[in-house]
């Protein structure tokens, strides 16, 4: 027979496992609801509200793998990205994460205060009323170097007195309208140019007085100082070259272009499935083995990604330039 203790220790076990499995089951749950979370959808009429969808429910909607989700995730440190794929645009600059499709835009970190500024301007940009008059655009941004001298801080700051850039396509003297998702591009590049503008000012305005002082008088505070305001102009340096080598990558791919023509895409495919179904309406209903592969040939090239689907880049291409001059050239010193 068993001891008293020995019972009484099996007792204290079995309860211990009672308790401790109603607490699995409840981590379980939270397991599974892990991958939920707000994104704030702009649609294209500019109507904003908060969503709580999980990253599957994402994917699904977007087309978009778990691997591109990965660059938005705000654990997760990635350099600036800018990714075109079949049904949607993966926008990583900055402070601004979105996922941009042919109708709406979707933004995870929308209660992050630096992002409110760049919902306001998003909203006012996708609205399809607001942007009927033409509208001008240009990426005004200020670079830095990586050497803190008065002469180069002044540099950095001469504002460009050149026009701003054009972008919207005239054609047969009236105004084409920018694709959906190419204002909504843009509004996330002006954003974080802006941002890196406004950290540009504000290093400038303390570069100033922090070389005067070193100038006047030479100690270990005043250098101390200075090194620092040169660790950050050098970081700022940094990111500003993430965003243009971005740019660059996109203005050298053609192929990486079109697939940003989301829209366009969208129309051509919702045009070939129209044409499959009169062509099907019509069609005897007892087809032979090669008629049936004939027929499934032309419907893979109807619907099928960008095959014999030809687009005129040259709308992207001066969005993306008029920002690459600027960082590139006279904005950047």
């Amino acid at each position: 027979m068993r001891s008293s203790k020995a019972v009484a220790a099996e007792e204290d076990a079995l309860n211990r496992t009672a308790v401790a499995a109603p607490n699995q089951q409840a981590t379980g749950r939270r397991k599974a609801t892990g991958n939920i979370r707000a994104w704030l959808v702009v649609s294209d009429s500019g109507r904003s509200y908060l969503e709580e969808v999980g990253k599957h429910s994402i994917m699904k909607r977007t087309g978009l793998p778990a691997r591109d989700l990965r660059v938005l995730d705000p654990q997760l440190s990635y350099p600036s990205t800018i990714l075109g794929r079949e049904r949607a645009i993966v926008i990583n600059l900055e402070h601004i994460k979105a996922v941009i499709t042919a109708t709406e835009v979707l933004v995870p970190n929308s209660r992050d205060p630096l992002v409110a500024p760049f919902v306001q301007d998003l909203q006012a940009r996708v609205s399809s009323s607001s942007y009927g008059a033409p509208q001008r655009s240009v990426a005004e941004f200020d670079g830095v170097d990586t050497d803190v001298t008065a002469k180069d801080v002044s540099t950095c700051k001469t504002q460009l007195d050149s026009p701003r850039l054009a972008l919207d396509a005239y054609d047969n003297g009236t105004t084409k309208v920018l694709p959906f998702e190419f204002r909504a591009l843009e509004a996330c590049l002006e954003s974080a140019c802006r941002l890196l503008e406004s950290e540009t000012l504000t290093l400038e305005q303390e570069a100033y007085p922090a070389l005067d002082e070193l100038t006047s008088k030479i100690s270990t505070l005043n250098l101390e100082r200075v090194r620092q305001i040169k660790s950050r102009l050098v970081a700022i340096s940094g990111r500003v070259q993430k965003v243009r080598d971005e740019l660059e990558h996109l203005l050298d791919d053609d192929m990486d272009m079109a697939e940003m023509y989301l829209s366009e895409k969208l129309a051509f495919q919702r045009v070939g499935e129209t044409s499959l179904r009169v062509d099907i309406g019509n069609v005897e209903l007892e087809m032979d083995d090669d008629r049936d592969e004939d027929a499934k040939s032309e419907t893979e090239s109807n619907t099928g990604g960008l095959g014999g689907f030809k687009l005129n880049i040259e709308e992207l291409e001066m969005l993306l330039e008029a920002y690459f001059v600027q960082i590139d050239a006279e904005g950047v010193c």
